[in-house]
């Protein structure tokens, strides 16, 4: 399953990311945290942090994993692998769907592209997209970096009780590429406060619009003046909430054991909503043929605005019609 955590920022979506990664890890299950927010927090939420070059960085001086931004071309080359409709690295974008030929991939499985750019952190794997460098400065735009998760999302094949959990960019800025589509489920994060809830409406139109499934976890919250707000807000779309918490603020200055044990302290509420999440997540089972004819439906807008002018190529001719997504494709 694949969850994408998105909000207003400020509004604690690294940290539930964070927290939601350690609980599934605890539990045992595999889980891969990758992070896909512009500001590069998820190493540290987890109990880490990064090197000066962007790569995850590790206290006992391993030189740490490479962030996917900085390597789209290598992941392109290693993705396609002998699909004929794709020609070469220049002749693939970051929403060239698989097809026959193409490699794909099992979650954390023994291949170059998890040796690359996977390492852990406590107990989680994590993958970054790398931080918005000099280089970039008017010259990119941060969603070009993403293109590393959107690739890996289309050829990733994962299965029954195999979660990946996606810190996003945010606001509405996630919606500036079809990634928003990759996802089984969405967690919106809410502060109860108006700016806190402004970001929903704009998720929840979209979300409708491609069948995406959203819920709103409201976090920070006080009392029950806050619960309230939220409900009148959003509606039957919250799901939960997480109160104020103490044991957060503490790991947050540094002041609580990294391990995954030291959850035991979290509060008692705030653990019970994570083991909410996870029930909505496992309540809907994976829907293949909708993800792929999203993944086909956004490939053919970026074609026809840019892409095909871009390479000089119909890029509509990437999409194999013979292609069935799901477990079988591994055959």
């Amino acid at each position: 399953m694949r969850i994408a955590f998105v909000g207003k920022g400020g509004s604690g979506k690294t940290t539930l990311s964070a927290l939601f990664s350690r609980h599934l890890a605890r539990s045992g299950v595999p889980v891969l945290a990758v992070d896909g927010d512009i500001n590069q927090h998820l190493a540290e939420a987890l109990g880490d942090g990064f090197l000066g070059d962007g790569s995850l960085g590790h206290a006992d001086g391993d030189l740490g994993a490479s962030p996917l931004g900085a390597h789209v071309a290598e992941i392109k080359d290693f993705l396609r692998g002998t699909n004929p409709r794709i020609a070469s690295r220049e002749a693939m974008i970051k929403t060239t769907p698989p097809g026959r030929g193409s490699r794909l991939l099992r979650l954390l499985g023994d291949d170059e592209l998890h040796a690359r750019h996977v390492r852990r952190v406590g107990d989680v794997p994590l993958m970054v997209t790398g931080e918005f460098d000099e280089n970039d400065l008017g010259v990119a735009c941060y969603h070009s970096k993403l293109g590393g998760v959107e690739l890996y999302l289309n050829h990733l094949v994962d299965g029954p009780c195999e979660y990946v959990v996606v810190d996003m960019t945010a606001g509405a800025d996630a919606f500036a590429s079809g990634l928003f589509t990759r996802f089984d489920m969405t967690f919106l994060v809410a502060e109860p406060t108006r700016k806190g809830v402004s970001v929903y409406r704009q998720y929840r139109d979209h979300a409708r619009e491609f069948g995406i499934r959203i819920a709103v976890i409201g976090n920070k919250v006080t009392g029950e003046d806050d619960v309230l707000f939220l409900k009148e807000h959003v509606g039957d779309d919250l799901l939960t909430y997480l109160v104020h918490s103490p044991w957060v603020r503490a790991a947050e200055q540094g002041r609580t054991e990294s391990d995954s044990e030291s959850l035991d302290a979290l509060e008692p509420h705030n653990r019970h909503a994570l083991t909410i999440l996870r029930e909505a997540v496992d309540a809907h089972p994976r829907d293949w043929a909708a993800l792929h004819r999203h993944a086909v439906e956004f490939h053919l807008r970026n074609a026809r605005s840019w892409a095909n002018e871009a390479t000089g190529l119909d890029l509509a001719a990437q999409i194999d019609p013979d292609f069935v997504p799901g477990p079988t494709s591994l055959d």
